[in-house]
């Protein structure tokens, strides 16, 4: 759970308790730092010692503390749950990857949008950026409006263009089961019928949903995150779920006028997961 100690990132936190209460789970609570000044890509690099740097890695450190106390004060944790802090100088991407590959993280949950992004902007940068590229486990990203509930409806967005694996969706076959929830596979048409490899993919869905509440919905004349939009806000469905098979997907849909008119995704958290072999 990366956090930057915004409002926010704290929302995030206290979902990710809430979605895995009944679980045993260890979480690793991130702050990735930096020192002004400094760019983390270039060469100019302050070294562990400098001021600089000591200085903000205790403020980091603070921050870190100060999130386990409220987390030890709150209702929101669980017997089952245990709590590790990472402070380290990155930029939030690499070391959110990093903790991926080193911790053996099986999920990521954080926030849409940071202290410093604009308030009439949805979702930051660091939040496309880690649901773009941070390839090999699931991302789930919650909006500061999401309400801190088990989800009851997840809506699964798909043209049925590509083959599904089954460990592609097991995380949203997790979370279904966890909470049981209803999978709502949504379907916007952009063709008068399916052609054979689509109801192949389609076919598929139905043996690997077996076993939990689904349902198919078909939308058409209208543009992907449009359909998305109307589905979710009239039906007030509590999770989005994508598999993202193309890199710039959510730097392009996000940043629709039209999506944050509609402005549905603002408090419907959205689940990512990867076509695994990108």
């Amino acid at each position: 759970m990366p956090t930057d100690f915004s409002k926010n990132a704290w929302h995030a936190i206290r979902y990710a308790l809430e979605l895995y209460k009944n679980e045993v789970c260890a979480f690793y609570i991130l702050n990735a730092f930096n020192s002004k000044g400094y760019f983390i890509d270039s060469l100019m690099v302050p070294e562990p010692g400098e001021s600089k740097y000591e200085a903000a890695k205790l403020k980091s450190e603070k921050g870190l503390a100060k999130v386990l106390d409220m987390l030890m004060f709150s209702d929101d944790g669980s017997p089952k749950h245990s709590f590790n802090t990472i402070s380290v100088f990155n930029n939030p991407l690499e070391a959110i990857k990093n903790a991926v590959e080193e911790k053996d993280i099986e999920i990521v949950i954080m926030g849409t949008r940071g202290e410093t992004n604009s308030k009439s902007v949805m979702y930051g940068s660091n939040a496309i950026n880690v649901m773009e590229k941070v390839r090999n486990c699931p991302v789930l990203v919650v909006p500061l409006k999401a309400e801190r509930v088990r989800p009851e409806e997840i809506v699964f967005p798909t043209g049925y263009k590509t083959h599904f694996k089954r460990r592609e969706l097991n995380y949203l076959i997790d979370i279904a089961r966890r909470c049981d929830a209803s999978i709502r596979i949504l379907h916007v048409l952009e063709e008068d019928e399916l052609n054979k490899k689509q109801i192949n993919n389609k076919n598929l869905l139905v043996e690997y949903f077996e076993g939990l509440d689904y349902s198919f919905h078909v939308m058409s004349y209208m543009s992907v995150p449009v359909a998305i939009n109307c589905f979710v806000e009239s039906r007030e469905s509590d999770m989005v779920a994508f598999i993202n098979k193309k890199h710039a997907f959510f730097g392009s849909i996000l940043s629709q006028p039209l999506v944050k008119d509609l402005g549905s995704q603002s408090k419907i958290p959205m689940l990512v997961m990867h076509d695994l072999r990108n």
